[in-house]
């Protein structure tokens, strides 16, 4: 499980640490990391030409002796000063010592001079703004951020690419995009979550020490997945395995049943009973013969693809709600439960909502809340923690970065996934997979974080080679995904 803790709890990580430690030993550990990764994307580091773009804060220092330790080795290194008066004196004086060449910005006859800097560069090391940095880059830096971009050097971010918000991702204007980002301790949300992620490249962890408390983000990998995954007993049947009571599709959208019971099936369920028109019913049934149609007990619901919102979908909607069992509530459902209000979950042992962004939106007017579309994506991790407190439910925010939160607080972001699952259907691939796991008994937290991790999983399978997939491409790709993960999470054979 990789585990990101915010701002405050590394800076206090830190001063915890550094009181144990002899003054700049923590900034030397850290800047040897992050000078060995430089070293091997390099390759040969004498002769290299390596560009530093220097800050006023710690990161700038952590570039400024990583870049001596470069020098040492033979390689050229010039340090773009963008606040000389502020810039870390002992990382100057170690880059001095070791024949670096140190040049304030704006004594280069900027942006030409420096732009040329960058662009004869190997390697550009970011060390612009720290993980306290809020807001995008401002002049000149955002200049040197769009120079690095367009240049043929390797970008290495120290920490975090300046520009991008550590805590959320979010990047409010110019950011640094990297190649490879150098972080040290612990991982910051930031760099495991969209847009912020697209910014930073490879992440490579440098271990510098640090003992943070509990992660504020987690995301989950195969073995964590493999533990959650439910395996039946010798002894067990059908119903013991979960019963899925499916309501979804209509005459308008018969193929997001067909898409759902058929993920379903495919993700464990132990019996899947379809609730909707008989024409649809019939349409699923003849797709997934193992089907059956009609009401009986089951041990959760999912309710909403394809359900639309007349009178028939809203008399599915509220038999699943009073139901005495979890329920799944996505797509045509939300827009249903965002009408309703928080209080239509009242009396629900558990519930999972499982909107995209606009959905998000409709939803948050339901508790006052006025984001628009942009604004949710901007900062996904504070709009699903406020939907998951107002509702009282879990919510799997779908999106480039899917993000799982639940009532306590707690918050997953999913690590799988391509972008070819931007297709019509996908959502209804991830109903099936995350209801049957719900069904199955986990927890409404559990089924998410697992349901995106497979569905992830399954569309990089489908899409392997860098090829279009369709939904019923990801579905049928959930066994290998499944095995997979399961693969990863058995023990070693002696």
């Amino acid at each position: 499980m990789r585990e990101a803790h915010d701002v405050w709890q590394v800076r206090a990580a830190e001063a915890a640490l550094m009181a144990l430690l002899p003054d700049g030993a923590l900034m030397e550990r850290a800047a040897a990391g992050l000078a060995a990764t430089c070293a091997g994307l390099l390759g040969r580091v004498h002769g290299s030409r390596v560009v530093l773009l220097v800050g006023s804060g710690d990161n700038g220092g952590d570039a400024l002796i990583a870049g001596a330790r470069l020098a040492r080795r033979g390689a050229r290194v010039d340090a773009l000063l963008l606040a000389p008066q502020r810039a870390h004196a002992g990382g100057l004086a170690a880059l001095r010592g070791a024949g670096g060449r140190i040049l304030p910005a704006d004594a280069l006859g900027f942006p030409a001079a420096a732009h040329d800097l960058v662009a004869a560069a190997d390697l550009v090391v970011d060390g612009i703004v720290g993980i306290g940095g809020r807001g995008g880059l401002r002049a000149p830096a955002d200049d040197l951020a769009r120079a690095a971009a367009q240049s043929r050097a390797v970008v290495v971010a120290v920490d975090l690419p300046s520009g991008v918000d550590a805590d959320t991702g979010a990047v409010a204007a110019e950011a640094v995009r990297a190649d490879v980002t150098v972080t040290f301790g612990t991982w910051k949300p930031g760099l495991l979550v969209d847009p912020g992620a697209s910014y930073a490249g490879a992440v490579e962890l440098v271990d510098i020490g640090l003992q943070p408390p509990a992660p504020v983000l987690r995301a989950p990998q195969h073995v964590d997945i493999a533990a959650l995954l439910p395996t039946p007993a010798r002894e067990t049947d059908k119903y013991a395995r979960g019963v899925l009571g499916l309501a979804a599709g209509s005459e308008r959208y018969p193929g997001a049943a067909v898409l759902a019971a058929g993920s379903a099936l495919r993700a464990g369920v132990g019996a899947l009973r379809y609730l909707g028109p008989r024409a649809v019913a019939d349409a699923v049934v003849s797709a997934h013969p193992e089907v059956m149609a009609g009401s009986g007990r089951v041990q959760a619901y999912a309710v909403g693809p394809g359900l639309d919102t007349g009178e028939e979908a809203r008399g599915r909607f509220a038999a699943a709600l009073d139901g005495g069992v979890p329920v799944l509530v996505d797509a045509d459902a939300l827009t249903l439960l965002a009408e309703a209000g928080p209080k239509a979950l009242e009396g629900v042992p558990g519930a999972l909502l499982t909107p995209h962004a606009g959905e998000a939106v409709r939803l948050l007017a339901g508790l006052g809340e006025s984001p628009t579309r942009a604004d949710v994506e901007a900062e996904r991790l504070t709009w699903a923690v406020r939907l998951a407190a107002g509702y009282d439910a879990t919510v799997l925010l779908k999106g480039s970065t899917t993000v799982v939160a639940d009532p306590r607080g707690e918050v997953w972001v999913n690590p799988t996934g391509t972008p070819y699952l931007a297709t019509a259907g996908s959502g209804d691939v991830l109903t099936g997979v995350a209801g049957a796991l719900l069904a199955a008994g986990l927890t409404p937290a559990e089924a998410a974080v697992a349901g995106a991790y497979l569905h992830g999983l399954a569309g990089r399978i489908a899409s392997d080679g860098d090829v279009p997939c369709a939904a019923s491409d990801v579905s049928a790709a959930l066994p290998a995904a499944w095995r997979a993960v399961r693969e990863a999470g058995a023990p070693d054979e002696e």
